[in-house]
This record gives C-alpha cells, structure tokens and sequence, in this order.
C-alpha cells in the first residue's frame, strides 16, 4: 500500500526512544492516554495493553483492573518492569515481549484491548487488529487511541510527502478512518462503537470495537460522534 513499516524498522526505532521516550510523549498524550483508560476501565476486568512501551499508562488503571502489558521493545519494557516495581503496582499480571500481530495467549483471555498509538506502526495493521479480536472475550471491547490519516485536501498532501520518512521512524502518516471501517465491516463479531477525534487538533482518535457472537452489519450513530467530536475538539 505504500506505506510498509518492517518490524526490524520498528524494533531498532523504539529502542532508540526508549531513554527518552516519556518525557517526549508522557505530558503531549496525557489526555488520549486518560481517556483510553476511562473507556477501558468501564468494561474492566482482565485487560491486556498491546504496546505498553514504558508503562506510562499503567499507574492510571484502578487497582481494580487486572494488567498484562505486551510490547514488541525490549528496552522500553525494561523501563515499564522498573516503573511496576518502583509504584507497586500489584495489578499488573506481567509484561511480555510480544508481537502485536501473532500474541501467545489462547483465545478469549481479556476483556478488554487496550492500543495506544499502535496500529499505524505494525507491519501489517488488519492483521494486528485481528488478533486483538481473538484474543478478546466476546462481550468485550478494543479501546485505541490512534492517528488518522487525511482522506483529502492540504494535509492528506502534506502526509503522503513526509511518509518516507515516518516510515524510517516507524510509523504511518496515511491511516485514514475508511482502513478501520472497511476491516470492521468485514468482520461478523465487530461492531464499531465509538470514533471520537481528540483535542486540540482532531488528528487523533478515540476508537472502539465491541466484539459481539453475530452482527448484522457495523452500525454507528455518526450524529451522536460528530457531536461528540464538535464538543472534544472546541
């Protein structure tokens, strides 16, 4: 599609954010981050977060919630071990090294999905998102916060200019909402429940799938998201 990320690309990436990465990018997605955990948290239960990273998120889940954190970066899980240990966050089952993309966990083992900035820089997005549905209880949710792309004028422009390089950095610029939506109507056990852009600028999104036995068809009240999104973004 033009847009391939490798997984080596990715590895080799994270580990160089590593030693940095949370005072890059703890304060700018503290927000998405909250809400994800809000979302998640009104499911609860067993919940798995697919790219921990350093843990960031991890001190904002209730000690209620049941935490596994997988992540493909070694050095970014050796700061969120020191990051458990250092809180004593005892809800928090393990953390793994894994890929997104084919996880070692049987089938229908967490309630909840959590993805933070993850899907636009897999390899191979849908095939993420189809493990994330697999290893999800029927009855629970994925919960994503993620970038999306452009489907027209200056910035849709501006992101397929700069893609090489993302790509470098390992992610993706072109991920427009038509990917998810087209992965979701495909699926017979997906229903989309929610699309809200996030503030300040609407380029990233909070995103949830409910993972249910048999759905006609995805259904989504777009008047209810379009004012929610009016609402979140002013």
């Amino acid at each position: 599609m033009g847009e391939e990320v490798k997984k080596d690309t990715i590895t080799k990436a994270y580990a160089r954010w590593a030693p940095v990465y949370d005072v890059v990018f703890g304060p700018v997605f503290e927000h998405a981050r909250r809400r994800a955990i809000a979302a998640a948290e009104r499911t609860g239960g067993r919940i798995l977060e697919v790219g921990v990273g350093t843990g960031l998120s991890l001190p904002y889940y209730t000690g209620e919630s049941q935490l596994v954190g997988v992540d493909l970066s070694e050095p970014m899980l050796r700061k969120a071990h020191a990051r458990v240990s250092g809180l004593g966050l005892r809800n928090v089952e393990g953390l793994l090294v894994m890929d997104a993309q084919k996880m070692a966990f049987p089938d229908n083992s967490f309630d909840v999905i959590v993805a933070q900035y993850v899907v636009t820089t897999v390899p191979d997005p849908e095939a993420a998102l189809d493990e994330f549905i697999r290893v999800l209880r029927p009855g629970g949710e994925i919960v994503l916060v993620s970038r999306i792309g452009a489907d027209r004028g200056l910035r849709r422009v501006i992101e397929k200019r700069f893609t090489p390089i993302t790509r470098r950095l390992g992610w993706r610029l072109e991920f427009p909402w038509a990917r998810y939506a087209s992965w979701a109507e495909r699926k017979e056990s997906v229903r989309v429940v929610e699309h809200t852009p996030l503030a300040p600028f609407g380029h990233f999104s909070l995103i949830r799938f409910a993972k249910t036995k048999s759905v006609s068809a995805v259904q989504i009240d777009e008047d209810t998201v379009e004012a929610e999104a009016a609402a979140e973004i002013a």
